[in-house]
């Protein structure tokens, strides 16, 4: 198939009505905003009262905010309007621009707007007021709403920008150099407020972490199992008709032993890696197994009612 016989049926079966392509993007606004209006609440409710300065321009806004009375939610809109100008020279994605533009705009509105009401409902109806209550509810929805705006293809804004340039330009992990960024905040808050808040602020920028990564990927419930054994065939025979998974085999070779093995791979539900042990402990207790984590999986093998083949002989069996 030449270039452009691929480029064109790639392009066929990409594409899909444009009432599908418009409620795909609204889903996706609707998401990004869910998400920025949960971080504004998060920030207005929890972050501002106890000065928990968790990083990132909103962190900054809180040390700026207790400084010179700057308003935080300005002072982010502000501030992400170099960033947002430079993220779109060096990055050059209006996707990625307008969607991390619209969750900064809502945050910025949200919290302008929940600085003025929020404090007249919860001076009557306060959630908490002790300080580590605060620092994980704080985590736990900074994370949450993260990890939705993330997920549907936006940015928070801010050093996620700075985080994302630095990566195309050195290749340097995101993860490490916003980190690196956020932890330069916290220190400063440090010396603005006290080293207890600001220790508090690490802790909920730890537990957001956490949190966003949750929302973005869910729980992980599947296992990649790895095992190399010189008996595959009846293991394969008990794993497909014991455990209902398929398992894909390839023909290895010990680096050390120089012996011939066969590795059969395959993914299960956390819950049945024991019944896989139970099976490899009966079957051939000389086996290597490794579990990995795997955190999505789908489409492939699908199980059919007829069993798979027998094992060629009972020899094999008795190995």
């Amino acid at each position: 198939m030449t270039r452009k016989k691929l480029k064109e049926a790639v392009k066929q079966k990409l594409e899909s009505p444009a009432w599908h392509k418009i409620l795909r993007i609204s889903n996706q606004q609707l998401a990004i905003t869910l998400g920025a209006a949960l971080n504004a609440f998060a920030f207005v409710l929890f972050q501002m009262p106890y000065n928990l300065a968790a990083g990132g321009v909103s962190g900054l806004g809180i040390i700026v905010n207790h400084l010179t009375g700057f308003s935080p939610g300005l002072f982010y809109f502000t501030a992400n309007i170099p960033l947002f100008i430079l993220g779109f020279f060096t990055l050059g994605r209006w996707r990625f621009v307008f969607n991390s533009a619209l969750a900064v705009v809502v945050f910025s509105g949200a919290t302008e707007y929940l600085i003025v009401h929020m404090p007249t409902v919860f001076s009557q109806f306060p959630i908490t007021e002790n300080k580590l209550l605060a620092t994980i509810y704080c985590g736990l929805l900074v994370g949450i709403g993260t990890g939705i705006i993330y997920r549907f293809g936006g940015t928070i804004g801010g050093t996620s920008i700075i985080a994302r340039i630095i990566y195309n330009k050195t290749g340097f992990p995101m993860s490490q150099s916003g980190l690196y960024v956020d932890v330069i905040i916290i220190a400063v808050a440090g010396f603005v407020f006290s080293w207890e808040t600001s220790l508090l602020a690490f802790l909920a920028l730890l537990i957001a972490g956490m949190s966003a990564d949750f929302a973005m990927e869910g729980a992980s419930q599947m296992r990649t199992l790895l095992i190399i054994t010189k008996n595959p065939e009846p293991l394969r025979y008990a794993i497909i008709n014991e455990v209902k998974r398929s398992v894909t085999m390839w023909q290895v070779k010990g680096g050390y032993s120089g012996e011939e093995r066969t590795l059969l791979y395959l993914t299960v539900l956390r819950s049945r890696v024991y019944d896989v042990k139970f099976i490899i402990n009966r079957i051939d207790p000389d086996a290597f197994m490794v579990v990995g984590v795997s955190q999505q999986a789908w489409g492939g093998y699908t199980m059919k009612k007829k069993q798979a083949k027998p094992i060629a002989s009972d020899h094999n069996a008795d190995q």
